[in-house]
């Protein structure tokens, strides 16, 4: 039998469907893959009972002659964020410690109706933040990909990092990860794989630990375009407990997937040329284009003007919004909760925090708390928003003159874990071309497309108009045809 791991999500739900194996074969072979790979530090906690459960459901209704769904037969893994019905759900943090919803998440939700088990719990940066998956509270995750010559642990990104490792080491075939300034992307560039962040609201907010609410999207993460398509459809739709979600049809994005780009135009912004990028990812942009043009699409040149002003305005922006969303864990209601003796009710607010959170996370609060403060709200946070409508207006602009934007997804690949922890700065650089599609809540995927001379991946970004999420997989399909990207991590764990 073919090594199931080596499957993706398409070939696995069309294998059970077809009687090729069974789901529950499936969920074995899963279960111990991520057993092997606990080195890896993917999973803070792993359900194999939930994978074997919900293969078996698939495999009766196999027997019994009923539609398996979309997702029939998929074992995933599930971001840290997304509230797991009596299952820890912890967004990597030592204040929600312990902490099992009394809910489902509705992207969970969906994903389990469409067929899909879940592995277990993948680790991420605490509470979202972070772009190299170090500031969990769970341990480092590293990445499945080393530099040739070297056994150095990289970074798998972040914050979605378990998510990407998991997918690139063959230990899920497939996993949802949550986007607030290039959280699916970045990740996805650094490990080899496929993510994409669909428009701001395809996806509910409903029971996902909110980092920045205006920013955050949920998308799936996995090893081709067509499996993004597939796991897109069923994690998509209209939630009525979310105020920010879509009320539009989910299409039909697998059933409508072409690598013909005839009569697109594809942007080029100049703004993205940036100092301090790697030459291997001008490169490789450079490639990009060629492919593009090779499926029929024209390129042309496009400016958005406000690009260098993107990201300071986000790191205004989402800390505004994570100081207001983390006030909430207090130690009174969920979670930790640190009370000295004597303490009173300010005291133990104080401690539980201090012991709770992280320092990026304490970071961002202070940022956060500070930039919405009397005296700095129209200096800073004000500012900022002004900013975030000139880049979605440069988006507008462009986007008269041509149907997407092909751009890096990183300013460099992947790099060694512990080497930039002392630079938040530079940290945050690695979000300087994911972020402004963010602040527009545009639909932007990230397909692997080559290796540079370390042997490291590295990702071209597509970003579309507002809810044309198949122009960006169509375009990505054409990319990863003409990529041929096949490369796997050496197997080290």
């Amino acid at each position: 039998m073919t090594d199931l791991t080596n499957l993706g999500v398409k070939a696995i739900r069309d294998g059970v469907a077809g009687g090729d194996f069974t789901a529950r074969e499936v969920a074995e072979a899963f279960n111990a893959a991520v057993a092997q790979a606990a080195e890896l530090n993917a999973f803070i906690v792993t359900t194999p009972e939930h994978a074997l459960a919900a293969a078996d459901a698939t495999d009766a209704k196999r027997a019994a002659g009923e539609d398996l769904g979309a997702m029939g037969g998929v074992p995933i893994g599930m971001k840290d964020l997304f509230a797991s019905h009596g299952v820890q759900t912890t967004a990597a943090s030592d204040i929600l410690g312990g902490f099992k919803p009394e809910y489902e998440s509705t992207v969970s939700q969906n994903l389990w109706n469409a067929g899909a088990g879940m592995l277990g719990k993948l680790n991420l940066d605490q509470f979202a933040m972070g772009s190299s998956n170090e500031t969990s509270a769970f341990g480092n995750v590293a990445s499945p990909w080393r530099k040739t010559g070297s056994n150095a642990a990289m970074s798998p990104g972040g914050s979605s990092g378990g998510s990407s490792a998991a997918v690139a080491s063959r230990i899920a075939p497939a996993a949802t990860g949550t986007d607030t300034g290039g959280s699916i992307r970045q990740p996805a560039a650094f490990t080899g794989i496929c993510g994409i962040k669909p428009t701001y609201g395809r996806c509910s907010r409903w029971g996902v630990v909110a980092f920045a609410s205006s920013l955050d999207q949920a998308g799936p993460m996995a090893r081709s375009v067509e499996d993004c398509s597939i796991m897109l459809g069923a994690m998509a739709g209209f939630d009525a407990k979310d105020a920010t979600s879509l009320k539009m049809d989910v299409p039909d994005w697998e059933a409508a997937l072409s690598a013909d780009l005839k009569g697109k135009k594809v942007g080029i912004p100049k703004e993205y040329r940036m100092e301090g990028t790697d030459q291997e990812i001008l490169d490789s942009w450079e490639q990009g284009k060629a492919w593009l043009k090779d499926a029929g699409a024209e390129v042309v040149d496009v400016s958005l003007p406000h690009t260098k002003y993107a990201l300071p305005a986000y790191y205004i922006i989402a800390p505004a919004e994570a100081s207001s969303n983390l006030a909430r864990y207090d130690g009174v209601r969920y979670g930790l909760r640190d009370l000295p003796d004597g303490a009173g009710l300010q005291d133990m607010y104080a401690e539980t925090r201090a012991a709770g959170f992280g320092d990026e996370v304490k970071r961002r609060i202070l940022i956060g708390t500070y930039v919405l403060s009397a005296g700095f709200y129209d200096a800073y946070y004000n500012q900022a928003q002004k900013v975030r409508a000139l880049v979605s207006r440069d988006f507008e602009n462009a986007f008269a003159e041509c149907d997407l934007i092909l751009a890096p997804t990183t300013p460099t690949a992947s790099f060694p874990l512990g080497s930039l922890n002392d630079d938040p700065l530079t940290m945050y650089l690695n979000d300087v071309f994911a972020v402004p599609a963010s602040l527009a809540g545009l639909p932007a995927m990230s397909v692997p497309a080559s290796l540079n001379a370390d042997g490291l991946p590295l990702g071209l970004q597509l970003v579309g108009r507002p809810f044309d999420e198949q122009s960006v997989l169509n375009a990505g399909l054409a990319i990863q045809q003409r990529a041929g990207f096949d490369h796997a991590p050496k197997k080290w764990w």
